[in-house]
């Protein structure tokens, strides 16, 4: 595995308030802390030097950029943390993939669950994979790539990456799942998170936060 080298531009925060902070995660930051004092750098401890109560909600992959969620104490984070596993909070994310798939647009609905004996990855399986379903929609097409605009209904771990593999669209720039071609077609991972919409714990209001793709 490289050595980890996150960029060092500061965090920028979309939104804060005494109850949660949201952040645009650049690509090749964790959001959490990983194994070892090289990983200490993350979403996370940055946010805290400004809002040193944040805690963790959700995560995004190291190389995928875009909107990540934190929480300001104990309490916040399980609200939000309960949004996201009833399925309370819409997603939105942009790819850039192998091809451009047909329909244009569809929902994927494949059970997924880790690949044990090659973690992290995660696989297919019909037998005792967890259901994961994501709606995709063709934004463009150029030559042999398209963008795409993808709501995850589920949140499963690289569930984007692996269904669009699976239907023979993987996204740009994917050390995983995508094939030589498709890896070397982008300098990253070409997944950014864009949108999330949830009804805010303290207000009730719902708040909706965006974050221009990078790519």
């Amino acid at each position: 595995m490289s050595t980890y080298a996150p960029p060092l531009d500061r965090l920028k925060i979309i939104h804060a308030d005494d109850a949660l902070i949201a952040v645009d995660k650049p690509a090749g930051l964790l959001s959490v802390p990983g194994r070892g004092e090289d990983k200490a750098d993350c979403a996370v401890s940055r946010a805290q030097q400004d809002y040193p109560d944040t805690l963790t909600v959700h995560r995004l992959d190291m190389a995928t950029s875009g909107l990540l969620l934190l929480a300001r104490g104990k309490e916040m984070q399980r609200a939000l943390s309960g949004l996201f596993e009833r399925g309370d909070v819409a997603k939105r994310y942009i790819a850039d993939v192998w091809g451009a798939p047909m329909p244009p647009s569809g929902e994927i609905d494949l059970p997924l669950i880790t690949d044990w004996p090659n973690r992290p990855l995660q696989k297919i399986d019909h037998e005792t994979g967890k259901p994961s379903r994501t709606l995709y929609e063709r934004l463009s097409a150029s030559g042999s790539t398209a963008r795409l605009s993808l709501t995850p209904l589920t949140g499963r771990s690289h569930q984007l990456r692996v269904h669009l593999a699976a239907i023979g669209h993987p996204i740009l720039g994917d050390e995983f799942y995508a094939h030589p071609e498709a890896f070397a077609a982008a300098p990253r991972l070409c997944l950014h998170a864009a949108a999330l919409s949830f009804r805010h714990p303290l207000t009730g209001e719902t708040l909706d936060l965006e974050s221009p793709c990078p790519f």
